[in-house]
Formats: structure tokens, sequence, C-alpha cells
């Protein structure tokens, strides 16, 4: 089940929120888990038991390492085993194969596993509390229902947020209702449904549609429409769903931190990484690189560092070689940058954020590319744009007007009108009746869409 969808925008959600406010508090949390439970288990049932198991899991090994200070450290090794070894061996088996065929020439053969949704995300939030209670930050949590709610809370159980268990414990147990927060988060929501419908869902088919040809009718324009039709798409698809996951999380009394921060209004690739998907940025920063060592050992260790886990977050992201080598690129040029590159940048403003804007856009084709040779022949084309004019496709039929609006309503709305609007006196219309005028007609829109067109895909349901 996915949020941009009729069945949660009409059943799901009105059911689970007029129960919530219906029922006594001390039945809130059950009726979140049920809900959570539910909504988890609507596209892949079978799954649902490998997160109730992974629940108990993680439960059980909490406990202990509470109540057994000297073993602790063994218990700690033993759980991050078990759920790194459940997110390899369903998320990495048959890139490992794929590995060991190309590096020994063997014949093994694939298996058949199909990769549980949004696994990659509730794994890294069962390692965060499991890392900070052997690290003493909070006793183990013994209500075995507040955890299970903590790891499969349904608005950012399949694509985040990552919320570090620290930030949520007291919610858990005590939160509050208001008309305030159920109107900020229904505006929050809003917004992000028509981030994710209107502009991510529009530009998504033309760029399926561009990375669909034959190498042989792809223009060098038609690489750029591409790649800056796909900068734009996966940021208004998962931005969008971070904002409709904040927004489900005020509506039942829950705040969780901003996931993204306009990141194509960056200067440099590491402003980038600040910006952008911030939960996950923050994860890696305070479980890998700063235990690695972080900058406390020298420049050598530091870009050492750096390198594991830019590759890490790259293999995080997908189990292929095009994924490997996204995250190894942006390392590359967050090294260079720490190298003395920012100066450079922070002297010439305007040609850091272009920089940045090309660095970033380049390596959204590396992301999207289904090989690495379909990248390079994308990046050729777009470097050499001249030299490819040939195509026996019609651009009308692959690059409609209504795409070229969004694509530019897209690119105003990814950071422009925000700073604009944030100096004017506009931002008086925060919750007026104008605005509620226009979340109603952007919410009408969002509906004529999803009824009149079934292509609703969704980026990172894959991670």
């Amino acid at each position: 089940m996915v949020f941009s969808s009729m069945l949660f925008l009409w059943l799901f959600l009105p059911v689970t929120i007029i129960g919530y406010y219906l029922i006594r508090d001390r039945y809130r949390n059950i009726l979140l888990l049920m809900a959570s439970l539910i909504f988890y288990a609507w596209g892949e049932p079978v799954y649902i038991f490998l997160m109730i198991f992974s629940i108990l899991v993680n439960w059980v090994a909490g406990l202990m390492i509470d109540r057994d200070p000297s073993h602790k450290k063994l218990i700690l090794l033993l759980d991050i085993a078990f759920n790194i070894g459940l997110l390899g061996y369903y998320k990495y088996s048959n890139f490992i194969i794929d590995s060991i065929n190309n590096i020994f020439h063997t014949s093994l053969n694939h298996r058949e596993i199909a990769l549980p949704i949004g696994i990659s995300f509730f794994t890294f939030q069962i390692l965060s509390y499991i890392i900070d209670l052997y690290r003493g930050e909070y006793k183990a949590q013994k209500n075995v229902i507040r955890l299970a709610l903590y790891i499969s809370f349904f608005p950012q159980l399949i694509a985040g947020p990552i919320v570090k268990y620290r930030d949520i414990n007291e919610q858990l147990q005590n939160r509050k209702l208001s008309t305030e927060k159920m109107a900020a988060g229904v505006r929050r929501f809003m917004y992000g449904l028509s981030k994710k419908v209107i502009i991510a869902n529009t530009l998504a088919k033309s760029v399926d549609q561009i990375y669909g040809l034959d190498k042989q009718d792809l223009t060098g324009w038609m690489a750029w429409m591409a790649a800056i039709f796909y900068t734009l798409q996966i940021y208004y698809d998962f931005s969008g769903y971070s904002d409709m996951a904040i927004g489900l999380g005020k509506m039942f009394g829950f705040e969780f931190q901003e996931n993204f921060l306009y990141p194509y209004t960056s200067f440099s690739i590491q402003d980038f990484w600040r910006k952008w998907h911030i939960s996950l940025s923050s994860w890696f920063r305070e479980y890998i690189y700063i235990p690695l060592g972080g900058n406390r050992k020298g420049e050598f260790r530091t870009y050492l560092n750096l390198s594991i886990v830019f590759f890490v977050t790259g293999l995080w992201h997908g189990a292929g070689v095009t994924f490997v080598l996204w995250g190894l690129y942006h390392g590359f040029f967050s090294i260079l940058e720490r190298l003395g590159l920012n100066k450079f940048w922070g002297k010439f403003k305007a040609i850091g954020h272009i920089y940045a804007l090309l660095i970033v856009n380049f390596g959204w084709v590396l992301f999207r590319a289904d090989t690495i040779s379909q990248a390079l022949s994308f990046m050729k084309r777009m470097l050499l744009p001249w030299k490819y004019t040939h195509t026996s496709v019609i651009y009308q039929e692959m690059i409609p007007n209504s795409v070229l609006f969004f694509a530019t309503a897209g690119i105003i709305g990814s950071g422009l009108i925000q700073s604009l609007l944030e100096k004017s006196n506009i931002c008086r219309l925060k919750y007026s009746y104008f605005e509620l005028i226009l979340c109603s007609a952007l919410f009408i829109i969002c509906i004529s869409m999803l009824a009149g067109n079934s292509y609703n895909p969704f980026i990172y349901f894959r991670f």
C-alpha cells in the first residue's frame, strides 16, 4: 500500500484516524501497531512474519543487553549480525552471486528472493535502537508493543525518514494531540501528495520512456531532458513521501525530523549531503563514520573513512554496481572538496552552485541507469550533444508540453520560490483561507490524476 493510492486515501487513513481519536489513550499504540502491520502486509503478507520475528528477536536482545552488562558486547555483535544477515540475504544474495560469477568465472544460479519493502529503512532503525542501548543512552524498552510500533509505524516504515529511538522514545509513551497539530499534519501531507502525484509521476513517464529507448534513437538533447527530469523526479518523489510521512506523524501526535532542506540549492557536494536524505546521512555519520575514527586520525584515515561511508551509502541504495559507483562518485568529489576545491567555490558561489548541480545531475544518470554501459551512453551524449542528433522518435510524444510545464514548476519549487517567499509577507498566508483553498485544489487535482492514471511508481520502494 502506498500513500498516493485511493485505498489509502479513502479507506485506510480515514478509518485509522477516526479510530485513533475515538479510543482511549492506553489503546492508541495498539491500534497504530495493528494498522501498521496491516499496512505492511497488504502488499506482501508473507513478510509480515519476518518483521514480527525481527521485532521479537531485537526486543529480547535489548532486554539481555540491559540485564547482562558482562556479555552485552557479545549480544550486541550477535544481534547486529542477525539484522545485517537478514538484510544481506534478502537484498544482496543475487548481487553477491553475480560478483562471484564475474570474478571466478563460475555459473552460480540466481535465487528467487523477493525484496521485502522498506527492509533497509526498518533495519537501520532497529540497529540504531540496539547500538544506542549498548552505549547506555537509555534503558531497554520492556513494552514490546512500543518497540514494535517504533519499528513498524506505517508513516515512515517503507521509505523513512529513518527515526532514531532516542528521538521518539518519549513520544511512544506520551504525546499530545491538538487541532493545531492535525492542521499542520494535513497541510504537510497535502503538499507532499501534490509533489509526488502532480510532479514526480508526470515526469516519471517521460524518464522511463527515454531510458527505454534504443541507443541509436537517443539524442543529446533527449539525454539532457531525461537527466534533468529524473533529477526532479527523484527529489519530488522522495521528498514528497517524506513530507507525507512527517504530516501523518503530526496527525497522530508524533514529531519527525526534516529529511530534506532544498538540496538543489547547494554550493558543494558536502552541502548537498547536509540537505539530502538527512536522516540517512546522519545515521551513517553517527554509526559508521565516527566509530571508524571520523577525521580524528589524520588525513589519510579521514579520506578512507569517507570512501567507506560513501561505498556503503551506494550499496544501501541498491544491490548493483551502478549504485556502488554512484556512492563512490559522490565520495570522490567530497574528498576533492576537503582537499581544497571548496575554497575556490567559496569565493564564487554562483559557479559553486552550477558545479554542484552538474555533479549531482550526472550522478543521478548513473543512479537511474540499468547498467554502466547505459549510464556512459547517456553521459557521452550529454557531453557531446552535437554529435547525436538523429532519432526516429517523435519528440512531442516522448516529451509533451505538459511535462515541460511541470518540469519548469519543479525547478521553481525546488528552492527558488521558497527563498523568495521567506523574504516577503506572503508567508503570512500560512493556514489562511487562501492556503485552505490552495490545498483543497491540489488535493482535487491529485485525486483526478490518480483516478485517471494507474501510472504511480515509487522509486524508494526498492530500497
